[in-house]
């Protein structure tokens, strides 16, 4: 028999004889089994990582959508006194209309919080902190204040108002009004309207009517004169046109002078505003030279600063704004419109005003600390709240029908 033998056309082995396959080298094995334990490995430890890195992302992702890492899931919310949206009795219980806006948002929620009383600033840099989960109360979303937290959907929207202190007339003020530089612009144009007119009447007199509009220079005065006493309706009946091109001069004059007169006292109303008859202060523009008073840190100062008015004096409380008017230390404070009228309908410094209408525009809304995953959830129940009819109802019991 020989050594080898053959099937087919292929020699078989002795080994594969003995086993009926073939056995590969002790050298072969060993490296496929090198090749293979770094697979398994690797395998292995990416079977651990999905087994125990799942629960753990969970968590993770569960704890940072929760409402608070603080204070074992209490939420702590930053507010301050601003009557009627945030006010603290004697209790120390928080009552108004952003705290309740708060309250029923957080029910909606399944949130549990605590309230804390804290300064203006420090609701803004409390968030940043971690210190505090939201700000509630009178807090105007602002551009500056936006870079630095996020803030929800507005709730309520206003403007900035002016108090002043509750004066009578000042004359010498009045007085100062018919010096100023807008009634005299007013003035001139009229004195250019009654010189033209007067020089038609002399000019179609001055040949037919010599005695009372003379040839002479003198003729322009009393042709001023005639054109002033026509567009007034006094008529003193001293002078008269004649010629028909002189009457017809005064007739279309006597028509034209209705509609100047009534231009000419809205020109003089507006210069002598009722405003500027109680006080100094009618608006704005008269506060650059003027003693001003706002709250530190305020979305009052920081409109007064774009506008180009620096405030004099920061207060941290309204009512301390306010004293201040009431005995003359400013000449005006600036601060958020309904908090001002709410003070003043509560009797605080009656002898304070409100100078009418509102200025620049005011949103508050709801701080949250930057990228809060609460933001969306709280918008939607916020937008619920302030659609409501109950939220109208509020508005107008503390604020009344101009809320």
């Amino acid at each position: 028999m020989a050594a080898r033998l053959r099937t087919g056309n292929r020699p078989l082995s002795a080994a594969r004889l003995r086993g009926g396959f073939h056995f590969p080298s002790r050298t072969a094995m060993l490296a496929r089994m090198t090749m293979k334990r770094p697979l398994a490995r690797l395998l292995a430890a990416l079977a651990m990582c999905s087994l125990f890195g799942a629960p753990a992302a969970r968590a993770q992702d569960s704890a940072a959508a929760a409402p608070t890492t603080s204070e074992g899931g209490t939420m702590v919310i930053a507010t301050r006194v601003a009557p009627p949206f945030a006010m603290k009795g004697p209790d120390g219980e928080w009552d108004g209309l952003a705290i309740d806006l708060w309250r029923d948002v957080a029910e909606e929620s399944g949130y549990d919080y605590r309230f804390v009383e804290a300064e203006l600033t420090d609701m803004i840099g409390g968030l940043e902190s971690g210190e505090y989960d939201a700000s509630v109360g009178a807090l105007t979303i602002t551009a500056d204040r936006e870079q630095q937290v996020d803030f929800t959907h507005p709730f309520y929207s206003t403007g900035f108002g002016i108090a002043v202190p509750e004066s009578g007339p000042n004359w010498l003020s009045l007085l100062g009004n018919f010096f100023s530089i807008s009634f005299l612009m007013g003035l001139l144009p009229l004195i250019a309207v009654l010189g033209f007119v007067g020089l038609l009447f002399w000019l179609a007199e001055r040949r037919h009517n010599d005695e009372e509009f003379p040839r002479d220079v003198r003729g322009l005065g009393s042709g001023f004169w005639f054109s002033a006493v026509t567009m007034t309706t006094v008529g003193y009946g001293d002078k008269a046109p004649r010629s028909p091109a002189g009457k017809i001069v005064a007739l279309v004059w006597m028509f034209t002078a209705l509609i100047i007169t009534s231009t000419f006292t809205g020109m003089l109303a507006s210069s002598l505003t009722a405003g500027r008859l109680g006080g100094d202060v009618a608006g704005p523009s008269d506060l650059t030279d003027r003693r001003v008073g706002v709250i530190g840190g305020s979305a009052a100062e920081q409109w007064l600063a774009e506008k180009g008015v620096a405030a004099d004096v920061s207060f941290t409380e309204l009512s301390e704004g306010m004293a201040a008017v009431s005995e003359g230390e400013i000449d005006a404070f600036v601060h958020d419109d309904p908090l001002l009228r709410y003070a003043r309908a509560q009797g605080m410094a009656e002898d304070v005003r409100l100078l009418q209408g509102t200025y620049g525009r005011q949103e508050y809304g709801i701080a949250l600390p930057p990228q809060s995953r609460l933001r969306e959830g709280i918008n939607r129940s916020l937008l619920d709240y302030v659609e409501s009819d109950d939220w109208q109802a509020d508005l107008t019991r503390a604020l009344g029908s101009d809320g």
